[in-house]
């Protein structure tokens, strides 16, 4: 991304006064010519001919969360410009992208808007929503919720949930333009583990955002851990940083590092230019929350994933949402205070549900006479 979008200011309710809200309303009347409905949306609305987002279905494509505010903000405008043009929301291609005239209409709006807010974290904050809302509409009766793949390809019923030990805890940092991709990784942590023990927190939703800092404030800084391979930070291997002091087993019940020792692991989701910015975010909120040290980063031993095949990465040293998390579960084993908490099967259990989506993703390919190979993209992301 081209703006900057770093904010060092934290995510509390107090951030986010009414006057922010109302200010983006009155921009977003303006600029889509109507009046916005003030009736809050119940859980259960789906009026308008179905397009109104409930919290429902909202929640069915990965997260506990509570509806986002500027989402449903932009659902109902979407809405309101369909009858303004007397046309109907066509969305196809990569991404469910608009189509046609209404793809035309909404992006002169939709930029005017942009343009008008006054910074770049209300920017943001528009771009995240939007990115988000089309895709759920736009993906509305076509992907399957659970796997977000076509209803034709659906993996669910080849994926074997399983239970993540207690004293770890991912949070999905993913960026809104992998939100409903078809081979995006991330959302096989929470199909295998469920979305209280991986997390979804998409980049530049403020809900989201709180709810992931509130629990990382409340964890405290020395139990927060970012998979990332940023050259410019300070990198340390698994082995570095829970293998200096062993626990013995006999020292420590799993009930009390369960309460007292959970581990948070950020894994950020989203393309590698994409996730530079998604990196800086995090360390400047780090350092708003913690101080001025840089938010402390896990290397992993280097390992292909499966899913290379289908999405090359730019270096072997490299790998997919997804095998990460299986390939931090799998060093933690070797680690004798983690040697009892099974965590080889759970890292077996994200493989497996990794292969079931390549398969998925590659039978796709072939039946509608695409490749099944891609050319390896080359990046100058240090």
């Amino acid at each position: 991304m081209s703006i900057n979008m770093v904010s060092s200011v934290p995510w509390t309710k107090s951030f986010f006064p009414l006057w922010f809200w109302n200010k983006t309303r009155v921009l977003l009347t303006h600029h889509y010519r109507y009046h916005h409905r003030h009736s809050p949306l119940s859980d259960t609305d789906m009026t308008e001919e179905g397009v109104v987002v409930s919290l429902q279905e909202w929640q069915g494509w990965g997260t506990n969360s509570p509806l986002p505010t500027m989402v449903s903000q932009i659902v109902e405008d979407l809405k309101v410009l369909e009858e303004d043009l007397d046309a109907h929301m066509n969305f196809g291609g990569n991404g469910g992208k608009l189509q046609g005239n209404f793809r035309v209409q909404e992006d002169k709006k939709h930029r005017a808007t942009y343009q008008a807010l006054g910074d770049s974290e209300k920017k943001l904050q528009f771009y995240s929503a939007r990115q988000i809302a089309c895709r759920i509409l736009g993906s509305r009766g076509y992907l399957c919720q659970k796997c977000w793949l076509p209803m034709e390809d659906c993996m669910c019923s080849k994926v074997t949930s399983c239970s993540l030990y207690p004293g770890i805890r991912f949070w999905l940092y993913m960026h809104p333009k992998d939100f409903l991709r078809q081979n995006n990784t991330g959302k096989i942590l929470w199909q295998v583990f469920g979305v209280d023990a991986a997390t979804l927190c998409l980049f530049g939703i403020p809900e989201h955002e709180e709810i992931m800092w509130n629990s990382l404030k409340m964890a405290g800084k020395s139990n927060v851990w970012c998979l990332y391979p940023n050259k410019n930070a300070v990198l340390k291997s698994v082995q570095n940083v829970f293998g200096e002091e062993p626990v013995a087993r006999d020292e420590v019940a799993p009930s009390k590092l369960k309460v007292d020792t959970t581990q948070h692991f950020i894994l950020i989701d989203g393309t590698w230019s994409n996730s530079a910015a998604m990196f800086r975010r995090l360390q400047d909120k780090a350092k708003s929350v913690w101080g001025d040290e840089d938010l402390a980063c896990i290397s992993l031993n280097p390992g292909a994933s499966a899913m290379h095949k289908l999405r090359p990465q730019p270096s072997w040293d490299r790998t997919c949402t997804a095998a990460a998390a299986a390939g931090l579960l799998s060093e933690l084993q070797l680690l004798p205070q983690f040697s009892s908490f099974e965590l080889e099967k759970q890292a077996e259990a994200v493989e497996h549900a990794l292969t079931v989506l390549l398969d998925a993703l590659t039978n796709r390919r072939l039946r509608m006479g695409r490749s099944i190979t891609r050319k390896m993209r080359h990046t100058n992301i240090q």
